[in-house]
């Protein structure tokens, strides 16, 4: 499932609430982007179609909550970037943000802490 970069906002949004309405999703994107409650019922529409959210009716208007959980969204971005741009593999991916000096010194101490712990768990 792809979703597009719009449709990411309202998914976090989405994750942050829990569930909502598309008012409450325009209230929670609010600081960030100030779209009409028609452009978040069309990106909600989009999501539904990918079966990224449910949607009940509750009155007149649909309360809507995420069926993609925020950690499955991640796993699968990252793993498409992966598979995208550095043929799956983590190794040139590191390399790359090496090479072009994008590494703090606190990127470099967590890839470390975050080796020794695999190393630990191997």
């Amino acid at each position: 499932m792809r979703i597009s970069v719009a449709e990411s906002v309202v998914m976090k949004a989405l994750w942050r609430i829990d569930s909502g309405t598309a008012e409450d999703i325009a209230d929670a994107i609010a600081d960030e982007r100030a779209w009409s409650i028609a452009t978040i019922k069309t990106l909600l529409n989009r999501l539904l179609t990918k079966k990224a959210i449910a949607a009940v009716m509750h009155g007149r208007r649909y309360v809507y909550a995420p069926r993609l959980s925020e950690a499955e969204y991640v796993q699968a971005e990252s793993r498409g970037l992966l598979d995208r741009l550095f043929g799956g593999k983590l190794a040139p991916l590191v390399s790359h943000f090496a090479e072009t000096k994008q590494l703090s010194s606190d990127d470099i101490a967590e890839l470390k802490r975050l080796i020794a712990e695999l190393d630990n768990d191997a």
